[in-house]
């Protein structure tokens, strides 16, 4: 008897997906149907914490945090319902969905309607039509963020780098013990560099903050490249053997992947640019934990360092002036802690772009890594071959 899913099985693998942190591999993945859904939580409980906005404009009183108390606490229980309730209604209806979009888009101008029916006045923070500006880019912001994050899965891609950073932290010594040698041979002699240090000393933290990102673009620039490569290689290796190993311990993991072809590999699916995103996501998300343990450890590592060989009147000598003392840690010259924080920046990016490229470290750090997005590409090439078996049913009752 020819293999014939089920819905449920579909419903499953979709929300594996989204555990996974790319929703967007689900077959039909949109706005109406996917996406609007899992916004609602969110967009409820902004709707319910500008009500709190409201009760801290009031007079202070007990009473008035006793109603703030009942409002976030109102807000997290409709969260919660709602969430649940999004996962048996992946769907809305085009009424219901101009519904919502219409309730939200109407938010700005209610919260100062709902100010005037309790204080018999409207003011907000710097004029009614400031005020009222204010509320309209607040709510547009939350809202455009709020569908980037469910656009990409968010979620589960947190959920997923707080396991991994959890892992590697747990792994650190082994991760350390490959990695240091090597960024330290890089970077360790430019930290006794005068000039760097009188730069160093002079640099606000917002352009060294901005140095970091810098180096983090880098990074996702460099996954990025390296991901376009790893995608072609595993659509031309979408053999029975390997679909059958990326399916254990997902719904498909039962699926004769033998049935699903009368050749001796699945055809695999060109992804659209926004899986392609996706993916990038994954990928770069699980790149920068990894960076960031490497660049935690060489901050403590020029940290210490720095204290140990830089006395106060060497560091003196290379400023040409006492060095600034930090706010935060009064003991430590702030040019220390702004050399620390620039190297280990440097030196996690030079460990991520050298795990993707050095046959060595890529083995032993970056292939873990591209074995997800292996395993994400081979479910999908299973699933989609799954959806065409499921025999025409109606599909309002779909779950995400």
């Amino acid at each position: 008897m020819p293999f014939a899913a089920s819905p449920a099985l579909i419903r499953r693998t979709d929300r594996w997906f989204v555990r996974c942190g790319t929703p967007t591999m689900i077959e039909g993945y949109g706005f109406a149907t996917h996406v609007l859904p899992r916004m609602l939580p969110a967009l409820t409980v902004v709707a319910l914490a500008s009500l709190a906005w409201l009760v801290t404009l009031r007079p202070a009183g007990s009473s008035r945090w006793i109603v703030l108390a009942a409002v976030m606490a109102a807000a997290v229980a409709v969260w919660a319902a709602l969430a649940l309730f999004v996962r048996r209604l992946p769907r809305f209806s085009r009424t219901a969905t101009v519904v919502v979009l219409c309730l939200y888009a109407g938010l700005p101008g209610m919260v100062p309607l709902l100010q005037l029916a309790v204080d018999g006045a409207v003011t907000p923070p710097g004029g009614r039509v400031v005020g009222l500006l204010g509320f309209v880019i607040f709510f547009a912001a939350v809202f455009g963020v709020t569908l980037l994050a469910t656009v990409y899965g968010f979620g589960g891609l947190l959920r997923r780098a707080a396991r991994h950073a959890l892992h590697d932290l747990g792994n650190s010594v082994h991760i350390l013990g490959r990695a240091l040698p090597t960024m330290l041979f890089v970077t360790l002699f430019l930290f006794f560099t005068g000039e760097l240090w009188q730069a160093m000393n002079r640099l606000a933290w917002w352009r060294l903050g901005l140095i970091v990102v810098l180096f983090a673009a880098i990074t996702v620039l460099a996954a990025a490249a390296r991901l376009r490569d790893e995608i072609s290689r595993v659509e031309q290796d979408l053999t029975p053997p390997m679909l059958t190993a990326a399916c254990r311990n997902t719904p498909l993991a039962g699926v004769p992947i033998t049935e699903l072809t009368s050749d001796d590999a699945v055809q695999a699916t060109p992804l659209n640019g926004r899986q392609a995103r996706n993916l990038l996501l994954v990928l770069a998300t699980r790149q920068l934990v990894q960076a960031m343990i490497v660049g935690l450890a060489l901050f403590v590592f020029f940290l210490i360092l720095g204290l140990i060989v830089v006395t106060p009147g060497t560091a003196e000598q290379w400023i040409g002036a006492p060095p600034v003392p930090s706010v935060l840690l009064p003991g430590l010259p702030v040019a220390l802690l702004r050399n620390a924080t620039l190297f280990a920046a440097f030196g996690s990016m030079y460990f991520s772009v050298t795990s993707m490229r050095d046959s060595e470290e890529r083995r032993e750090f970056f292939a873990p890594i591209i074995d997800e997005i292996e395993r994400i590409l081979a479910v999908r090439a299973v699933y989609l071959a799954v959806r065409e078996t499921v025999q025409p049913t109606p599909l309002r009752n779909r779950a995400d």
